[in-house]
């Protein structure tokens, strides 16, 4: 994404004409959203983008913030929202925009008050102004808009994302109200909510496996309105953090981009450099639990559900490569720990990684990687070097407290007849940790850094797999 010059930092999303409806509705449990509102409201609700108060206030009449802009623009992209330090200095480190903030920094949507006494500053309980905010959504959105206000405003009526006012202007000056807001984030997400048929499906796309879930928005919170079958061609228009909008027949919704491919024929694994026998080897991914197993629960979040997102995303990288993978489970289903071992066996695995998420107090935090360290153990110096490799990678990717590679007596580990790691990407009880694991762009991060740990080991091994590394650039 282009950097563009933005002197108010982070503005969003535009007010509706009063002389819309504005009688109150019901969307999403919330009392107090106006009728003009009432569908985007509740869009955005259902995937977790806008919150309200309570369960029945949304706010809907009060100004908008900076920080609360920050926020809901995160969730909607799937930024890092763990609150850390920013680059500006009235940002509080822990509070709850922190980290949406500085994402927003990071992908260059947000650059804050570049000048003056106001430099270094982002006044995150300041109210938007409908100008701000269309610099923010074209930013966003990546519109092209020459860098202007009145460029970023003309982007978004072009759309159907934004209205003028009554009296013909865009009303840069006016303040943005939070059922206002929710309209037009919810119109830039989804072209069904335009006042414009503007959705360009100018894009083919190929599916990368079977029963790809196509969802009503951008995020595994929305429900699936179809699938996709594998190699089966859509159409495509924009994306939306990791999710890229399509049309399948008369199905429109959003895919998973990262299960997708442009091409109609899979490219060929890469072979330049890459040693001979990577083909023999077989790598078994092991998402734990599953079924009528959740896993460790916290925050609402269940293990079973995290770590399968996280060995289909492994699994979808190994399947670019030489490599020969298989996966204990594919699906929310339950295997048994004997089942999990016996089937690792029968594939004649070389590695076996099992995926998993840690659960204790609260305060407990970190990443950490088990092998098997017992003398009956034939795998013991692999196992380990295996485990180290696959925990050096995920500490650099999120950078959680080091909890270190550690002996354990687990089944998965213990009954299995080649080398072995069972790795503990975070707490799920922790509050920051759950962040990550919530959060499909950190999920996508481990993945890669569990892959990466995967090809470490057998570059120690002696294997040529410096080529392999590109395929999850």
């Amino acid at each position: 994404m282009k950097k563009k010059l933005f002197y108010s930092l982070i503005a969003l999303f535009v007010m509706i004409p009063l002389f819309n409806v504005n009688s109150p509705a019901q969307a999403a449990g919330f009392t107090d959203v106006p009728a003009r509102a009432l569908e985007e409201v509740t869009y955005l609700s259902d995937g977790n983008i806008a919150k309200g108060s309570s369960a029945t206030i949304f706010n809907s009449d009060r100004t908008i913030t900076r920080a609360e802009a920050a926020i809901f623009i995160g969730r909607a992209l799937q930024l890092n929202g763990t609150p850390r330090k920013t680059v500006f200095r009235d940002v509080d480190r822990s509070s709850t925009a922190a980290g949406y903030i500085q994402s927003g920094v990071d992908a260059e949507i947000i650059l804050g008050y570049l000048s003056g006494v106001s430099q270094g500053n982002f006044y995150p309980n300041k109210a938007i102004t409908r100008g701000e905010m269309a610099i923010m959504i074209a930013n966003a959105f990546e519109y092209s808009y020459g860098g202007t206000a009145s460029g970023a405003a003309k982007a978004l009526m072009t759309r159907g994302v934004a209205d003028g006012m009554g009296n013909g202007s865009f009303g840069a000056s006016y303040l943005i109200k939070r059922a206002d807001f929710a309209v037009f984030l919810g119109r830039a997400i989804n072209p069904e909510f335009r006042t414009k048929d503007s959705a360009s499906f100018s894009k083919s796309l190929w599916s990368n496996g079977p029963n790809l879930n196509i969802r009503k928005g951008p995020s595994t919170a929305y429900a699936s309105i179809g699938k996709l079958s594998e190699n089966q061609q859509v159409t495509a228009a924009h994306s939306v953090g990791g999710w890229t909008y399509i049309k399948a027949g008369t199905t429109t919704g959003f895919v998973a981009t990262s299960y997708t491919r442009p091409t109609a024929v899979k490219p060929a694994a890469p072979t330049e450099s890459a040693d001979s026998r990577i083909a023999s080897q077989t790598i078994i991914i092991d998402p734990g639990h599953g079924g009528t197993d959740p896993g460790a629960v916290g925050f609402g979040l269940h293990e079973a559900d995290v770590v399968l997102k996280t060995g289909l995303k492994v699994n979808n990288l190994l399947k670019q490569t030489p490599f020969n993978v298989k996966m204990t489970r594919s699906t929310d289903t339950f295997v048994s720990l004997t089942g999990r071992s016996n089937f690792a066996k029968n594939q004649g695995g070389d590695v076996f990684v099992s995926i998993h998420a840690n659960a204790a107090t609260a305060s407990a935090s970190g990443t950490e990687t088990f092998y098997y360290s017992a003398a009956t153990n034939p795998y013991v110096a692999d196992s380990k070097l295996l485990a180290a490799k696959i925990q050096n990678r995920m500490i650099a990717a999120w950078n959680l407290k080091n909890r270190g590679v550690k002996s354990g007596n687990y089944s998965v580990l213990r009954e299995n007849n080649m080398p072995a790691a069972l790795a503990e990407l975070g707490f799920i009880t922790n509050k920051s940790d759950n962040a990550k694991l919530a959060s499909d762009y950190w999920l996508n991060s481990i993945s890669k850094a569990i892959y990466y740990g995967i090809l470490d080991y057998h570059k120690a091994k002696g294997y040529e797999v410096d080529s392999l590394y590109n395929v999850a650039k």
